[in-house]
């Protein structure tokens, strides 16, 4: 793309930057990306209530379970196709509408298709590769798991990013994929955990709200899990289809979004474009204080001796 520096996004990121980018950003998009999460959530939720896995808990037969959980295939691959999709889609238009006006929700929706089927190709590669590094990180034991999801999550931001901003092949999106996320690998791992943290938390914590219809307390929820079991059936509750749809569609748009800050912010310092960081923009800011200050003790000295 060859106005890809006009993106509010672009430029050299510092921890705080990234953070603030994230959410001047999600806000400034939020009607538009709540929607379209919405909708994916929407079909995600109803998906999983069709999945029931009360009866897996009442089995002991190796053999009998696996037949139940052939039942699932079906319902589980509508929410990873369904995932992909808009997931897709989000990326899209997060990197298209800021720089034109004219990529709305819908022709974001259809112009998205053209990188769908590479991305699940690529997607495909990518678990495959990240199972074959969570066998190796099972042999340092527990640190060796987390670098492991850890180092595929922060691969995983980059591909849509380089695949839609760079217009490449999978063998180049894949390459540029990698280069990219290893040129500054220690912050992007940071800021990929620092991230995850934050979403878990904000998930946590949503999730809990969404269950006090149910529950009658969020205490009570976690703290009494015997009084709270009818929750199991929660499901299939048309209320909480789609109070958890609203919740999860309120966080979803934070993934593309982070996604392009961790992109742009690698493609800037590749290209050593002279875009201040946010703190070299406090640093040089004129401030109004500075404006109404005390003179100095030497100028006052000064002044008084003439």
């Amino acid at each position: 793309m060859d106005n890809i520096k006009n993106h509010p996004l672009y430029r050299k990121h510092n921890i705080d930057s990234a953070m603030n980018a994230l959410w001047e950003f999600y806000k400034s998009r939020f009607i538009a990306l709540f929607l379209i999460s919405l909708i994916m959530s929407g079909i995600i939720q109803y998906a999983s209530s069709l999945i029931d896995f009360s009866d897996l808990q009442t089995m002991t037969d190796p053999m009998e379970m696996l037949e139940k959980m052939k039942e699932f295939i079906v319902p589980m691959l509508i929410m990873l196709v369904v995932s992909l999709l808009f997931s897709t889609i989000l990326h899209y238009y997060v990197l298209h509408k800021p720089l034109d006006d004219s990529q709305n929700i819908l022709v974001s929706a259809v112009k998205a298709l053209k990188y769908y089927f590479p991305y699940l190709i690529i997607f495909i590669l990518l678990i495959f590769a990240g199972s074959i590094a969570m066998v190796l990180g099972l042999m340092v034991l527990i640190v060796g798991i987390f670098f492991s999801i850890l180092y595929v999550a922060m691969i995983s931001f980059f591909i849509l990013p380089v695949m839609m901003a760079e217009n490449g092949s999978i063998d180049r999106t894949i390459v540029r994929t990698i280069k990219l996320s290893h040129s500054v690998f220690w912050p992007n791992m940071g800021w990929t955990a620092v991230f995850i943290i934050l979403y878990l938390i904000v998930s946590m914590v949503l999730s809990g709200i969404v269950l006090l219809p149910f529950a009658g307390s969020f205490i009570k929820t976690f703290a009494n899990p015997q009084d709270t079991a009818h929750l199991a059936t929660l499901p299939g509750n048309p209320l909480y289809i789609l109070l958890s749809s609203a919740i999860n569609a309120l966080t979803m748009p934070l993934f593309p979004v982070f996604a392009y800050i961790m992109y742009f912010n690698a493609r800037a310092r590749e290209e050593d474009v002279s875009l201040p960081s946010s703190a070299d923009e406090t640093r040089d800011r004129v401030r109004v204080e500075d404006l109404y200050a005390k003179p100095r003790t030497e100028e006052s000295g000064q002044n008084t001796t003439g």
